[in-house]
């Protein structure tokens, strides 16, 4: 998949091209981490207990979904799931975060 401002891979020529490819998706992969985060917040925002925000269950169901469109597209899981693992890990901890700066008096 590539954008209207991202080079298609396959006709880099030159390093400055991959380059400039790398630096558009990044651009896009931030835009959809920051979209990802306002669901972390919402979550925050209704999740009843401050104990449901880490949910094993639901880690593994992500990592389960993540991995099966990675095979399904033919990208590496050797790089999907530990990138997912750690963008769950961290939205765990961001999730937290807002649960208790939400429920401060």
């Amino acid at each position: 998949m590539t954008t209207a401002t991202a080079p298609n891979p396959e006709a880099c020529r030159t390093m400055a091209e991959v380059r400039e490819g790398v630096d558009a998706v990044d651009r896009q992969l931030v835009a959809l981490i920051a979209e990802r985060t306002r669901f972390m917040e919402a979550a925050a925002r209704i999740k009843p207990s401050r104990d449901v925000v880490h949910d094993d269950w639901r880690i593994a169901d992500v990592v389960e979904k993540v991995t099966a469109e990675a095979t399904r597209i033919g990208v590496t899981t050797a790089i999907v799931e530990p990138v997912w693992r750690e963008l769950i890990r961290q939205s765990i901890a961001y999730e937290f975060t807002v649960w208790d700066r939400t429920r401060e008096r």
